[in-house]
């Protein structure tokens, strides 16, 4: 399962998860380790800690995020869709994000890691992703892209199948 922040425009345009630039990039990062778009959206399961757009950023980069009442207006949505799923691996992707699952911290000390969700049924992994969007330039400070692609192979190391079925999507083609 893999939680984002929030819808963008495009989302809500093109009616799914990211669609945009940072999906582009999202899954580019994913393919970077043989996951490839398809098969990611096929086999995981993508929520976001809100179900609307928040509206855009007052400072014109990127979106806004959503607000605390915004937020707790979707808890009950998402703790659902989790109880539903009961996902073994969960992929928070940005600070709202990992914030709700594995608390606060700078973000080099989450990503890259495997995070035990002991407080959830099942005992799920949390291992986060920063948020691909670009508004935000901790992706390109000293070591963090070392960060990312050391959490991308933890998450393409707990997703066999999904590196099995697409290396055969691949020689079918």
């Amino acid at each position: 399962m893999l939680v984002g922040q929030a819808p963008g425009k495009t989302e809500v345009v093109d009616r799914r998860p990211f669609a945009g630039r940072a999906g582009r990039t999202l899954f580019r990062w994913f393919a970077d380790v043989g996951i490839e778009e398809t098969v990611a959206r096929r086999r995981i399961y993508i929520a976001a800690i809100t179900r609307c757009f928040p509206g855009s950023s007052p400072t014109g980069r990127g979106d806004r995020l959503p607000s605390p009442g915004q937020i707790a207006n979707c808890t009950s949505w998402l703790d659902a869709e989790i109880e539903i799923i009961a996902p073994k691996l969960i992929i928070p992707v940005g600070r709202l994000a990992i914030e709700r699952f594995v608390g606060q911290a700078p973000l080099a000390q989450l990503v890259g890691r495997e995070h035990r969700l002991v407080d959830r049924p099942g005992r799920p992994v949390a291992i986060p992703l920063p948020h691909p969007s670009g508004a935000s330039s901790w992706i390109h400070m000293p070591g963090h892209q070392d960060l990312v692609r050391e959490a991308l192979a933890l998450i393409a190391s707990r997703l066999p199948q999904l590196l099995s079925e697409s290396a055969r999507a691949r020689s079918v083609a």
